[in-house]
């Protein structure tokens, strides 16, 4: 290695001038390139003699950042200027650009809160992160609930007096409302939910849910039963009817799963509704004086009814999707289909 050779390079390195751009691309490849001329003075740099490596080391650097300044420099020299090669052609069709599409979850779940909405039904969040006393407690679980096991709930500290856990419904989102706020009470409550689950076509370990709450003097099953046949009527058709069964929740009483009649054989029985007409949707019921005793609400003075539904289970009937791991993995062509839905 000659320190002549590197004097030389780089006198070419600072008169080089370059008329387009492409000369620049040119000039990086010839210096810093796989078999660039500073690449291979760096390949002889290791036969320097050990007393020579300190100098020329020093000499190969400032050579290397000078190169790169200087291909930077023209680089920027050039970004104002069209080259001639590439010109813009201002009557050529601009690209298309691809619109996208919010979740469905999110579309549905907006149109529920929005129905509600227009029944004078005010929204509600909470944390995900609950204490026992919100999630069980304070809804009338007894101790020996099969919610409170391990094996059914997400504890994050399932030691001491109140556990900590991933909230399994938002029920808890009702006790805080009766909590902070005196009735009347009319809250739609959203949001994400945890349970231990294996996953599956029809179940997950996290879903969303909407529950909501009417507390009021002289509140009724009829009431109940009035804006929930309101809702899926605004949800699902004018022709869609609804059936009560009785059923049995710990915060309610007394409870009913709902069911509505099947959007797709209209009631006849196809393989959707497994031929009997219906379709679950919902649990709900009159909440238990219990429940509104604990949040410090007279029960004496107080009714109210209570209702929930998960919003995975409303998409599912409303777009006929029958996996409910699809909304889940992202996949494009899954989240394309709902392009055109407002």
């Amino acid at each position: 290695m000659d320190r002549k050779d590197i004097d030389n390079l780089l006198d070419k390195i600072e008169q080089f001038r370059a008329e387009k751009l492409q000369d620049v691309e040119e000039l990086r490849v010839k210096l810093l390139g796989k078999k660039g001329e500073i690449t291979r003075l760096f390949e002889e740099f290791r036969s320097v003699a050990p007393e020579m490596k300190r100098e020329f080391g020093k000499v190969l650097n400032e050579l290397k950042t000078k190169a790169a300044e200087k291909i930077e420099s023209l680089r920027e020299s050039f970004e104002d200027i069209l080259d001639t090669d590439t010109k813009t052609d201002f009557t050529k069709p601009g690209d298309a650009f691809e619109l996208g599409t919010r979740h469905p979850i999110s579309l549905v779940r907006e149109e529920i809160l929005d129905i509600f909405g227009r029944f004078g039904f005010a929204v509600a969040e909470g944390p995900e992160i609950e204490d026992d006393w919100h999630v069980f407690s304070a809804l009338n679980f007894p101790p020996e609930h099969p919610a409170r096991d391990m094996q059914d709930t997400f504890f994050i500290n399932p030691a001491g007096d109140d556990p900590i856990l991933l909230r399994t419904h938002t029920s808890s989102v009702q006790v805080r409302t009766m909590e902070r706020q005196k009735p009347p009470i009319r809250v739609v409550c959203p949001g994400r939910v945890f349970r231990n689950e294996a996953i599956s076509a029809r179940a997950h370990c996290i879903f969303h849910q909407v529950e909501g709450l009417y507390i009021d003097e002289g509140v009724s099953f009829a009431d109940l039963k009035q804006a929930i046949l309101l809702f899926v009527q605004e949800m699902f058709g004018p022709q869609t009817q609804i059936r009560m069964r009785p059923s049995y929740f710990p915060f309610t009483e007394p409870s009913t799963e709902v069911d509505i009649s099947c959007n797709i054989c209209g009631g006849k029985g196809c393989n959707i509704c497994k031929g009997t007409g219906w379709l679950e949707i919902m649990g709900a019921g009159m909440v238990d004086p219990n429940v509104l005793e604990a949040s410090g609400i007279d029960s004496t003075k107080y009714t109210g009814f209570a209702f929930g539904m998960g919003i995975e289970r409303i998409a599912m009937l409303k777009w006929m999707v029958n996996d409910l791991r699809h909304y889940f993995e992202n996949d494009a062509r899954f989240l394309k289909e709902f392009r055109s839905v407002l």
